[in-house]
């Protein structure tokens, strides 16, 4: 049985998991309070490179332009950031003086 090419680590695939894993990292980051501006930062550079690579695709899935893990990198990165705003909006409401 001969392997196609369809099994080969294209460069489209490879950029859509690193994609994937910036983003990840920035997920991982929540689990520390005060490093939910690398979340942000993280979870932006992840949602950028995965939609760079959707754009750049082209074909569809299966083709090996990695157009499925760009989606994946850019869900996951969007998450990411959300989330990291979300953190940082609680602590600076937690961090402000109250009114009296």
């Amino acid at each position: 049985m001969v392997l196609s090419a369809a099994y080969e680590m294209t460069s489209g695939r490879l950029w859509s998991l690193v994609g994937v894993f910036v983003g990840a990292v920035g997920l991982l980051a929540l689990t520390r309070r005060r490093w939910s501006l690398w979340t942000v930062v993280l979870g932006a550079a992840g949602a950028v490179i995965g939609l760079v690579v959707v754009l750049m695709a082209k074909g569809g899935p299966g083709t090996g332009y990695g157009i499925v893990g760009g989606y994946v990198s850019l869900v996951v990165g969007l998450v990411a950031v959300v989330l990291g705003v979300l953190v940082r909006r609680r602590a600076a409401r937690a961090a402000a003086p109250r009114a009296s």
